[in-house]
């Protein structure tokens, strides 16, 4: 056991690597497991007792808003007029007094907190009065609200926000607390004013129907507890206090973590500031204890879960992953041994797989290279050899051209001499080699020489016209007859054909480290079918190219050179123009 331990071996090695990863990973997983869960739960206790206070601080608000909806159905409208009721002394005034209970029993209806209505009144200081609600009425009802103390307080409130207080019932047929609302009438000849008496019991019932277990009281913008449930005795006190400190603070709503009865505890709170009531829960942090100690036990048993499953899984991952391992170990020997074969048996989808198909695809990118390498001398070897199977020593010529030249001077013919000086340079240049370097203004020099004799041939059928941006661009260094086969082009397959006067124009730019030649002709153009395949074969040139040297060999003399991004780009318009784009690095 003692020697499979301190063994060296790459199954082994792993099989140690996996178990001190797995032990790492299981207790970082089991730790924040652990973490994440007691905060989940925290969290979700939090958000429980959140929805729990906005549920019945909204109730609260949908039933404070209907009630001020009927106050106001009851005060703005030109409905009321208790001047007309007179006491009921004659029918016509005890049937509009009913008319107007029916009217407020119906705005009592549409409500679905009807019920919770102790009185809806509307009454002036005539003594007249109309009312409904749950608690049956008297004559006396009118008195006992103006007499209660309060009505005057509650008349100077506005409705945009309208506190509610709680206060002892003025009624002798309800011993309860209420909510009153008053509001006066705008449109009655007698005056008067409209009273809605809200019973307590609305929300004591909402406690009861959304119970979960925890202190939950409701109170007034003073402080009036209006109900609660689930709240001790003992317990009032401290709960006033917090009550008070909140609603101190001016916060619409909160949900804060502090100690409560000796305990630490939850304490969510929501104020509707129009109303002014306040809705208040408290929830000890210990009731959570039951949840942490599943949690724990589950980390626990996640953590033997992912100890065990993962030494299983090492012993047979490890296994795995020896064998294409050898297998591509074998192969990268081969390789190295100078065999490029491919071996579909190391590829795969896995990362060793990915591995294996790089690995092939190199050894094949190698001979790739390899017979690229070759294949580039070869036809570098060749062309520097036409090169100089196209060369020619004219020497023997130069002796009888310049005594041409003598003789047309001292017969003062200057065309001939003119055409035998250009005839003679022209000679020189090509006579030096085709793969040299010389300077555009030499490279403007031989044009020059070859435009000269095509003139006269052609009884100045084109005009020639050369721009350099740049005049520093003269010393940059161009393969020799590079220009020339393009000028040679444009007039034999531009100039020619189209039978006029036409023009060539030559630009030479720099476009950041690229020196850009432009080759222009308003001829013919060329097709488009032919245009496609114009330089991808050197060895088709056109026959009356100068020494055997077309557009193709140009373009593959420049890549040769300097690399395959540069060369020669053909746009042409069959019927208007040809322009060719040379682009080659900028060199002095």
């Amino acid at each position: 056991m003692k020697k499979y331990i301190r063994t060296k071996t790459l199954r082994v090695q792993l099989m140690r690597y996996h178990f001190l990863i797995i032990c790492l990973i299981a207790t970082f997983v089991s730790i924040c497991t652990y973490i994440t869960a007691n905060q989940k739960t925290l969290e979700v206790a939090k958000n429980s007792q959140k929805h729990h206070v906005e549920s019945i601080s909204y109730r609260s608000r949908l039933a404070y808003e209907e009630m001020l909806n009927i106050i106001l159905n009851c005060t703005e409208r030109k409905t009321f007029d208790l001047s007309g009721i007179n006491g009921g002394r004659t029918s016509g005034a005890r049937k509009l007094g009913l008319d107007y209970a029916e009217l407020i029993r119906d705005y009592c209806a549409i409500t679905e907190y009807g019920n919770y209505i102790v009185k809806l009144s509307v009454f002036d200081d005539q003594g007249n009065l109309v009312q409904t609600g749950s608690s049956f009425g008297s004559t006396d009802d009118a008195q006992g609200i103006i007499e209660s103390g309060w009505l005057d307080r509650e008349l100077e409130k506005t409705m945009d926000r309208y506190q509610l207080d709680l206060e002892s019932s003025p009624f002798s047929q309800y011993e309860g607390n209420i909510l009153p609302i008053a509001r006066k009438l705008e449109h009655s000849g007698s005056g008067g004013w409209a009273v809605l008496c809200l019973s307590t019991d609305l929300f004591k019932d909402m406690l009861l129907d959304t119970a979960n277990g925890q202190e939950t009281v409701i109170v007034t913008a003073a402080g009036d507890r209006i109900a609660s449930i689930e709240e001790p005795g003992e317990h009032r006190e401290e709960n006033d206090r917090i009550i008070r400190s909140l609603q101190e603070q001016k916060k619409d709503k909160g949900l804060l973590e502090m100690k409560v009865h000796g305990k630490d505890s939850l304490v969510t709170y929501e104020i509707y500031d129009k109303s002014g009531i306040m809705v208040y829960e408290t929830m000890p942090l210990d009731e959570l204890s039951n949840d942490r100690m599943m949690i724990v036990q589950t980390v626990v048993i996640m953590f033997l879960a992912c100890l065990i499953f993962g030494l299983l899984l090492s012993a047979r991952i490890t296994k795995q992953i020896k064998k294409p391992i050898d297998r591509l170990t074998a192969h990268i020997e081969t390789i190295a041994a100078g065999n490029f074969i491919r071996d579909d048996s190391i590829e795969g989808e896995d990362e060793i797989g990915r591995v294996g198909c790089v690995v092939n695809d190199m050894a094949l990118r190698i001979k790739e290279l390899m017979d690229q390498q070759l294949k580039a001398e070869k036809e570098k070897g060749d062309l520097e050899l036409k090169m100089l199977q196209a060369q020619i020593n004219p020497h023997f010529l130069y002796n009888t051209l310049d005594s041409i030249r003598w003789i047309a001077v001292i017969q003062k013919n200057s065309g001939i001499v003119k055409m035998v000086t250009a005839l003679s340079g022209l000679l020189k240049n090509m006579a030096k080699g085709f793969n040299e370097k010389v300077t555009l203004k030499k490279e403007l020099e031989f044009l020059n020489d070859y435009v000269t004799i095509e003139k006269v041939k052609y009884v100045e059928l084109f005009d020639l016209e050369i721009q350099v941006d740049d005049p520093g661009l003269y010393e940059a260094k161009v393969i020799k007859l590079t220009l020339q086969p393009l000028v040679e082009n444009a007039i034999f397959n531009g100039i020619e054909p189209k039978g006029r006067h036409g023009i060539i124009k030559i630009r030479a730019s720099r476009q950041e480290d690229m020196l850009v030649l432009t080759v222009w002709d308003n001829g013919v153009g060329i097709p488009k079918e032919r245009l496609k395949t114009l330089l991808e074969n050197t060895e088709k040139v056109k026959g009356n190219s100068m020494s055997g040297i077309g557009l193709p060999n140009v373009d593959r003399r420049i890549k040769l050179n300097y690399g395959e991004s540069y060369g020669l780009m053909i746009d042409s318009t069959e019927g208007k123009f040809t322009e060719i784009t040379v682009t080659m690095p900028l060199e002095f």
